[in-house]
């Protein structure tokens, strides 16, 4: 096993993005170093590796590209929570508020079974709007949350905190306190 990496120091912060005051945890610096790569995917699945996971359920857009990742480690499926309209078949959907408006999550009706054990993945938590609704989203199904985990929390935000509200653990690799 390599010497672990400071993770932290693979992501690139980019003030003022999208707007001013902004400071934007741009991912894409992880991305690209491989062995920070693998050792988040590692990371990220090591606490439910006996967790008895079913499936994991990665939220658009980069929740996918750790939660495939995430999968393939626990041998499980994967399970894509998209905006609307990206579902060809029968879904669920959930909407869920923003600054300005709302916004709409679906999955596919047949994505998830009554009683499965999910564990939630996505980039980063920061308010918790877009993880709460992919939560109550998959509730709908019936199954159980078994987590939420992040590579990056916000934790001044309140995302997580809102999650554990819900009955959902969270866990995150790595945390920017401030905004």
């Amino acid at each position: 096993m390599p010497e672990p990496l400071d993770l932290k120091s693979h992501i690139r912060t980019i003030p003022d993005f999208p707007k001013a005051g902004i400071l934007y945890r741009d991912i894409t610096t992880l991305l690209s170093h491989p062995d920070a790569l693998a050792q988040s995917i590692r990371d990220l699945a090591a606490p439910y590796h006996d967790a008895n996971v079913d499936v994991v359920a990665g939220i658009d857009a980069r929740g996918f590209i750790f939660g495939t990742a995430v999968a393939l480690a626990l041998g499980v499926g994967f399970v894509p929570v998209r905006k609307a309209g990206k579902l060809p078949f029968e879904t669920y959907e959930q909407d869920y508020d923003l600054e300005y408006g709302t916004d709409t999550l679906q999955i596919h009706a047949d994505a998830v079974s009554k009683n499965q054990r999910v564990l939630v993945i996505d980039d980063l938590i920061a308010t918790g709007g877009t993880a709460e609704a992919a939560v109550k989203l998959l509730r709908r199904t019936e199954c159980e949350i078994v987590g939420a985990s992040f590579v990056i929390d916000l934790p001044d935000l309140g995302g997580a905190d809102r999650l554990a509200k819900m009955n959902v653990p969270v866990k995150s690799l790595i945390a920017f306190p401030g905004h």
